[in-house]
Order: C-alpha cells, then sequence, then structure tokens
C-alpha cells in the first residue's frame, strides 16, 4: 500500500548518500509528499527525507525548488533548509520503483518548532507577513535561469477547468444545496481576480503553502532563528495568496480578522502593501479554501483530510455566504 511502497523508495535512496541501509526511518508526515526522520545509527545525526508523490513534480521542477532555496541561502533575507547531496553531488535521487520513476530530496535537520496552531498570537502572524515580504522581495528581483521550472497557481490550474487538486465540487460534504452557495462564490471569486489581473507586480513566484506550520521556531527573544520549510508547492501565482495560506484550516476562526491586520503590519515592515491588494485578502482566503476543499477530495490519506473533511463543506458555505453578501469584501 502508499506507505509501505514510500518506505521501499526511501530506503533505496539511502543507498546513494552517505548512510548505512539499515538507517532508522520514521514517517513525520504523509501529505503531498512522505516525509520520514532518517536516523544514522552509527553516528546518530538526524536528517530528512522527503520521497515525492507520483506525478506531482518532474525532476527539472523539484531542481528549480532547489534552486530557490540555494538563492535565498545566499542572497535573501530568509533562512531555508539546507540539501544534503548524494554521493555523487546528485540533490535529487531517481529510484526506479515497478517501473515508474520516483524522486527523493534529502534535507538536513532543522532545529525547532512550529507555532502552537491551539494558540496562535497576533505576534506570530505578524512575524509571518515579515517573512513573506522578504520572500516576495527576493522573489521580484531575483535573475532566474532559463530552465527554471515551476507550475502555475493561475485560476485555470487553481478552480477552473484544469484544477491542480482536483474539483471541489467532488468534495466529502458538497451536494447540490452546498453548491447553490459555492457556485456563486466561486463565479465572483473569478470576476474579482479577473479585475485584479496577473501582471508582474500581482503575480510572481511565490511559496504557495506559507503557512505557520510551515515556520520551525529554534530559540527566544534575540537568539530565536525562524527557518521557513515545504518550498514544494511552490510556484508562480498571486502574490497575496500567500496569505490565504497563511490562515489554512482554519478560515473561518473569528480571530482572522485581527490575525489579518497582524499579517499586514507585519508585512509593510518589509515591503509596501497597497490599500488594493489588501482589499482582495478576502477573495485569497476564498481561493484557498475552495482550493483546500478539493485536496481533502483527493487526498483522503492526509490527516487533515480525516480530522477535518466531514465539516469542511459546511464551513466553506459559511465563509462563502459572507463573502457573497460583502460583494467580496469580507469573510467576517
Amino acid at each position: 500500500m502508499f506507505v509501505s511502497d514510500e518506505r521501499d523508495v526511501a530506503r533505496a535512496a539511502l543507498s546513494e548518500y552517505d548512510h548505512p541501509t539499515h538507517a532508522s526511518l520514521r514517517l513525520l508526515n504523509l501529505s503531498e509528499n512522505a516525509t520520514y526522520e532518517v536516523v544514522d545509527d552509527d553516528t546518530g545525526v538526524r536528517s530528512i527525507l522527503r520521497v515525492h508523490r507520483k506525478g506531482y513534480h518532474s525532476r527539472p521542477e523539484i531542481e528549480s525548488e532547489l534552486d530557490w532555496l540555494d538563492a535565498l541561502r545566499r542572497t535573501g533575507n530568509v533562512t531555508v533548509p539546507v540539501v544534503r547531496p548524494a554521493r555523487g553531488g546528485a540533490r535529487v535521487v531517481s529510484v526506479d520503483q515497478g517501473g515508474t520513476t520516483r524522486h527523493v530530496v534529502h534535507f538536513e535537520m532543522v532545529a525547532g518548532t512550529e507555532p502552537d496552531e491551539k494558540a496562535l498570537t497576533t505576534t506570530d502572524f505578524h512575524t509571518l507577513g515579515s517573512i513573506t515580504a522578504a520572500l516576495h522581495d527576493h522573489s521580484t528581483t531575483w535573475s532566474r535561469s532559463e530552465r527554471f521550472k515551476r507550475f502555475s497557481w493561475d485560476w485555470q490550474h487553481s478552480l477552473g477547468d484544469r484544477p491542480r487538486w482536483g474539483r471541489w465540487e467532488d468534495a466529502t460534504g458538497v451536494g447540490e444545496a452546498e453548491r447553490r452557495v459555492l457556485d456563486p462564490a466561486r463565479d465572483l471569486l473569478e470576476r474579482r481576480l479577473e479585475e485584479y489581473g496577473t501582471g508582474p507586480e500581482v503575480f510572481g513566484l511565490v511559496h504557495a503553502d506559507l503557512r505557520l506550520a510551515n515556520l520551525l521556531v529554534d530559540g527566544t527573544g534575540a537568539d530565536r532563528k525562524i527557518t521557513v520549510i515545504d518550498f514544494d508547492d511552490c510556484g508562480f501565482g498571486w502574490h497575496f495568496y500567500d496569505f490565504g495560506t497563511a490562515v489554512s484550516f482554519f478560515e473561518d476562526d473569528p480571530a482572522v480578522p485581527e490575525w489579518q491586520d497582524a499579517w499586514c503590519a507585519g508585512y509593510r515592515t518589509q515591503r509596501p502593501l497597497a490599500a488594493s491588494d489588501e482589499a482582495m485578502l478576502p477573495s485569497f482566503v476564498l481561493l484557498r479554501r475552495l482550493l483546500l476543499l478539493a485536496w481533502m477530495g483527493s487526498h483522503g490519506h492526509s490527516k487533515e483530510s480525516q480530522a477535518m473533511s466531514i465539516t469542511y463543506a459546511k464551513g466553506s458555505c459559511e465563509l462563502a455566504e459572507r463573502y457573497l453578501q460583502s460583494d467580496g469584501l469580507r469573510l467576517a
């Protein structure tokens, strides 16, 4: 089955690294990819092995993600994971699994823990806003090579006719009653995004999953170090879709307006945020919500889907109703 297949791939990839093949593997997360903690039984050194999902990224796309990480380490104001190359220097190891090529990347272990989502504060979102702005600064000024290749989070590949994560209409809990609310909200969202446009001032390379769960915080006070992880979904999309991802899975929390204000204040410490962009934030929250609704329908193995899929459609309808009532300007 899925887990044992991924573990077999991880085990095979270890032979390409300076690890004994009997090194311990512990599954940390099973979502878009399978992420393992690797413990070298001889040295005790811990690291992270990411087994990419079948067919989600090509090898050039993965290499491009790693190019951005490398550029951020050299010229960015953001701390990111370090890739551990294989013995021959390759950053991506490919494993043949029954005629299917699987890709694996090995990272150094990052110290720290993610913020507690049950005790989030405005300070957390202020920090996240500042980090997001630093990433946007880098992505908009970085001269990428011609071989850089990542997918797009434009309308066509989000909620349009080629949805990357599937159709939200097929998700658990979505029936005729839900569609009567979600269809017009989707139509309004599409109009808002068409009016907003995809010019370089609003659309470019983004992390696309920049939530607090993807920050690892080590230390406190002046010694605190924050590392941004999981660039696996990075691609070309609206810059402020990154705010939509910041409130993933709890978009309907009553504190979201307060957290949004803190995020914007943090963003403005690093980079301008126009009123016209801020006015679009509710649209990007709804865009992310509908994307995640589709994602849960196509990722039943994920912990989020197993925990939330039953109620997620109902909450999405409540958000959509508020979005419609405010003509796309508010979700609370």
